[in-house]
C-alpha cells in the first residue's frame, strides 16, 4: 500500500513556512505529485489544532479498511502526529518529537511570537496546558507505525525522553544535531523510503 494523501504537522512557534516543512512540500511536488499534501497553519488551541486536523482527514479515502495516509510531524507537531497516527492506524515520521508539552510549555504561557514572522502574535493560555494532557495518547499501540529522528545535540528537548517514548520504533539517534534538525536534507531518503509515496 502506498501513501497517497500526505499530512505535515508544524512545531510550536512555527508555521507552515518552516524550513522543514517546506522542503518536504517542494519533494512532494517535484518527486510525487499525485500525492496529496497538507500542511496547515495550527491554532494555538491544541484542541482545535488536533480536531481541525482530525475532522479534515475524516475525508480522506481508505482503501479495504487501511488509510492510505501518513503523517510527519516535528517537535510539538510529533506529539500531534502520534495523536493523529494511534487514532488512525497510519504511518508517523516524527522529527526530534515532544514527548511532554504539557510539562515543557507550561513556562510559555502568555503572549508569543512565531519564528518566521515575529509581527504574528498569539496568547498561550493556561487551558492549553491541560488540553495537551488530555491529547497524551499513552503507550503506543504499534511502534513499528513509526520513524523517529532524534538528536543528542537537540537543545529544547530530551533526546533520551524521546528515544524511550518511541522504543520498539524505527529509531535513527543522531550524534550531535540541533532542534531543528539542520541536516534535514540528508534524512530525506530514508523518510521518504518509510513512507512509500505514492
Amino acid at each position: 500500500m502506498r501513501t497517497t494523501h500526505l499530512l505535515y504537522l508544524h512545531g510550536f512557534r512555527s508555521s507552515p513556512q518552516s524550513m522543514k516543512a517546506q522542503k518536504m512540500a517542494a519533494i512532494v511536488r517535484q518527486r510525487h505529485p499525485a500525492v496529496h499534501w497538507w500542511c496547515p497553519q495550527l491554532p494555538p488551541s491544541p484542541e482545535a489544532a488536533l480536531g481541525g486536523v482530525m475532522d479534515e482527514i475524516a475525508g480522506w479515502p481508505r482503501q479495504a479498511g487501511y488509510q492510505s495516509l501518513a503523517v510527519v510531524g516535528s517537535s510539538l507537531g510529533g506529539f500531534y502526529a502520534t495523536a493523529v497516527a494511534e487514532r488512525m492506524g497510519c504511518k508517523a515520521v516524527l522529527l526530534n518529537p515532544a514527548v511532554e508539552p504539557a510539562r515543557d510549555l507550561a513556562r510559555y504561557i502568555g503572549e508569543q511570537t512565531t519564528w518566521h514572522d515575529p509581527d504574528q502574535h498569539f496568547f498561550f493560555e493556561p487551558r492549553f496546558v491541560d488540553e495537551l494532557k488530555v491529547q497524551h495518547t499513552g503507550p503506543l499501540k504499534a511502534p513499528e507505525n513509526y520513524l523517529a529522528i532524534i538528536a543528542k545535540g537537540d537543545e529544547v528537548l530530551d533526546w533520551r525522553e524521546m528515544a524511550a517514548r518511541y522504543a520498539g520504533s524505527r529509531l535513527r539517534i543522531l550524534e550531535g544535531g540541533d532542534h531543528a534538525l539542520s541536516d534535514f536534507d540528508t534524512h530525506v531518503p530514508e523518510i521518504l523510503d518509510f513512507l512509500a509515496l505514492a
